[in-house]
């Protein structure tokens, strides 16, 4: 199985100018704990989680209308749609993350979340076997 199988398509996303508060109204809104930033392209540049707002911006009394981009992750790991779903989840494992963006041609066209594989039955000891080796110290 490949990750477009199984992948968001319609993903919102931010440039790195929005606010810190513009992500975090955009993950209320969506109900996800993470937001691509992408540059004019469409290319992942960064990713903004729940925890990074948390940790980097409200535990540092950083300004809330500041840019996401000087709290964001910028080393973004990414999959294509042709990856096999196994290694998005060795990729997940191996980095410690929840969540890849899918690019096409460098461009953002989903997302594919640790759920998204516990979700096929096939994949749920591969997804629980990622969520054990992510929440490790």
């Amino acid at each position: 199985m490949k990750v477009k199988d199984i992948m968001t398509r319609d993903v919102s996303y931010l440039s790195s100018e929005c606010s810190i508060f513009e992500a975090a109204n955009i993950m209320k809104d969506l109900d996800v704990g993470s937001v691509p930033i992408c540059d004019e392209a469409h290319t992942p540049i960064g990713v903004v989680t729940d925890r990074d707002i948390v940790l980097r911006s409200v535990a540092n009394n950083i300004n809330k209308n500041d840019n996401v981009g000087g709290i964001m992750s910028s080393n973004v790991i990414t999959v294509t749609p042709e990856t096999d779903v196994h290694e998005a989840a060795n990729l997940m494992a191996r980095h410690q993350i929840r969540r890849l963006p899918v690019v096409e041609n460098g461009k953002l066209v989903g997302m594919v979340s640790l759920g998204d594989l516990a979700v096929e039955n096939i994949h749920i000891d591969e997804a629980g076997n990622a969520l054990s080796d992510i929440s490790k110290d």
